[in-house]
């Protein structure tokens, strides 16, 4: 019997999902996106989360009537590059570290005030869907932008990692050309998880990331 091939459930840096056979080190979702085994629309909330990757999925069958459309990711740059952030059930600790550090980071007037996950949801929705639900990017200059940041150059998806970003692929990162800081490009990471970044906060990213993430 031939194998069956892989769901359309991988996302890029775009936040398009892909049928790939590479699956990555984290999981997450965006309600229910499937009817049998096929995806019929790109999301079903405004929740966009990322999972810990082996311990949910084990105990779970993929694209399960009634329940959520399981999604994966190369890394955690690339999650929020989609527009997902840290699930509070599964990555707790990491959730209420995101929350605390982009409410700060995205205050109006300094304010350190920790503001709701659905607040910060709405708010991150707006930033990565149009109303035709494609996806919302901008242009910046390349030196502005923090590590862990996704570009589109060239049509490829890059990583503000050391000197030259590596670019993006389902099966890890690889070498790419350089390109200069004072490049306009655009950015793919919605603009305030770039505001994040730059507090300081940093995704963790795939082990084939060409450089540490620093400047």
């Amino acid at each position: 019997m031939s194998e069956l091939p892989p769901r359309q459930n991988r996302v890029d840096p775009w936040g398009e999902l892909h049928s790939v056979a590479a699956r990555g080190s984290l999981m997450g979702n965006r309600g229910i996106l499937h009817e049998g085994q096929r995806i019929v629309r790109r999301w079903a909330n405004k929740a966009w989360v990322s999972c810990v990757l082996e311990e949910t999925f084990q105990k779970r069958t993929p694209f399960s009537p009634n329940t959520y459309s399981e999604l994966f990711f190369l890394d955690e740059a690339t999650a929020f590059a989609a527009g997902h952030r840290p699930c509070r059930t599964c990555q707790r600790a990491r959730h209420e570290a995101f929350n605390t550090a982009w409410s700060a980071a995205n205050a109006a007037g300094g304010s350190a005030t920790r503001l709701p996950i659905a607040s910060i949801d709405q708010a991150l929705h707006a930033e990565r869907a149009k109303p035709d639900r494609t996806k919302r990017n901008y242009v910046a200059t390349l030196a502005d932008l923090p590590p862990g940041t996704f570009f589109e150059h060239e049509g490829q998806a890059r990583l503000v990692s050391g000197i030259v970003p590596p670019v993006w692929s389902f099966n890890g990162y690889t070498a790419g050309g350089p390109v200069a800081l004072e490049s306009m490009v655009l950015v793919l990471t919605p603009a305030s998880i770039v505001r994040l970044f730059r507090s300081g906060f940093r995704p963790s990213v795939h082990p084939s990331a060409l450089a540490p993430l620093s400047h």
